[in-house]
């Protein structure tokens, strides 16, 4: 058996520049060409979890998809704006999750990042997502690109020059903001859980 070749992203384009214009039968299309994809985001995600987390892949991204398919009047420009827009609805998910099951009890018997031993642009392994969340609405506050470019590394699982793409900027520009993105996360969370 074959293995499927995927759909050049300028089908994906075209279908998300239809679905823009009203037409339905371009979701129906594009569903089946970027459900693997976000499902394998989603898993990717989900693996930095915590072992007893209710919520699958699966279910994320169909969330995620419902999110994505209520927003009006998203003027889809390309792929990688899709990916960008899913990575914040994937977010949204996560930390909508994460408040519904640490409500009334903020803090305690959460596992704590190790700042020290997390690779941001791998996986946020054992972040407190709503700390994390937090620190990124801080982080929007001061720098809007930077904060959105560790959204997309991290939630979308995008390459720099994919975040470079969406984001409307240069690689190099691409990358000198994620590591200084990176840091700033860094200190801030250290200082959260010192």
């Amino acid at each position: 058996m074959h293995e499927r070749v995927p759909d050049p992203p300028q089908d994906i384009t075209g279908l998300l520049k239809a679905w823009s214009a009203g037409d339905r039968r371009a979701l129906e299309e594009l569903v089946p060409l970027v459900y693997a994809d976000l499902r394998r985001r989603a898993a990717s995600l989900m693996k930095a979890e915590r072992p007893e987390h209710t919520l699958q892949p699966t279910a994320l991204v169909h969330e995620a998809f419902l999110r994505l398919v209520r927003a009006k009047e998203v003027d889809w420009k390309n792929r990688a704006h899709f990916y960008g827009v899913a990575a914040r609805a994937m977010r949204e998910v996560l930390v909508d999750h994460a408040r519904r099951h640490d409500a009334g009890k903020r803090g305690r018997g959460q596992k704590r990042l190790s700042i020290e031993t997390v690779e941001l642009a791998v996986h946020p392994r054992t972040v407190d997502l709503l700390a994390l969340d937090e620190a990124l609405e801080t982080l929007a506050a001061l720098d809007e690109r930077q904060a959105r470019l560790v959204e997309l590394r991290l939630f979308a699982g995008l390459t720099v020059q994919e975040s470079a793409e969406i984001l409307g900027c240069s690689s190099a520009t691409a990358s000198r903001d994620y590591r200084h993105a990176e840091a700033w996360l860094r200190r801030q969370m250290r200082g959260a859980t010192a």
